[in-house]
């Protein structure tokens, strides 16, 4: 089977603001997808991607922080409890970081790859990650939970995302073909451009 072509989605795609649709049964496109997103992922030193991040408008995540891939479909939270905050920066949001307060623990139900149920607890790092991206899933950006503050300091560069957007070819920005040039679409890009904070989602 050839691999899915996919490509990282940058703000403000309107692909990053669809409500994921859930899958009915999971086939062999559907574990193609999941694989592609890894690939994206790694290639960006991510540690979490969503389906919308790749242009995809069905309910599948991806996330691994260095304790070994995850590969959801489905995925829903079906209880949360604690809470924290951390800084967090998302890989199709470049250059932005939002101290984002969430659960610091959550209960999982997904299904994986195969269609078997999955019933997990997370907290802490993985609790976060698993959060941002089920977000992802809703439409929902790191961007959306800025206090007014951090909105003000936020302004000026989603406007030159903006900018960047309407300028660029197939929806990479312009400094990001630069850095591809003479490389694949999903390789990373110069740090000091793609990432404002560690954490990469």
């Amino acid at each position: 089977m050839p691999e899915t072509a996919l490509r990282l989605r940058f703000y403000p795609d309107p692909a990053l603001r669809k409500r994921s649709v859930s899958v009915k049964q999971a086939t062999d496109r559907h574990r193609e997808i999941l694989s592609a997103m890894s690939r994206i992922m790694y290639a960006d030193q991510g540690i979490g991607l969503a389906a919308p991040q790749a242009g995809v408008n069905e309910a599948m995540i991806v996330v691994d922080i260095g304790q070994g891939l995850y590969k959801l479909i489905n995925p829903k939270i079906v209880k949360r409890q604690g809470r924290q905050a951390l800084e967090e920066g998302c890989l199709s949001v470049p250059g932005v970081c939002i101290k984002v307060r969430r659960s610091r623990k959550v209960w999982v139900r997904a299904l994986d790859e195969n269609a078997r149920q999955l019933d997990f607890e997370a907290e802490d790092l993985f609790a976060c990650v698993l959060q941002h991206e089920i977000d992802h899933l809703s439409g929902r950006l790191i961007i959306d939970h800025a206090s007014f503050i951090d909105r003000l300091k936020i302004k000026k560069r989603l406007q030159e995302l903006s900018r960047q957007a309407n300028k660029s070819e197939g929806g990479i920005p312009p400094a990001y073909q630069a850095g591809l040039a003479g490389k694949t679409k999903n390789e990373r890009v110069p740090e000091s451009e793609a990432k404002s904070c560690k954490l990469q989602l």
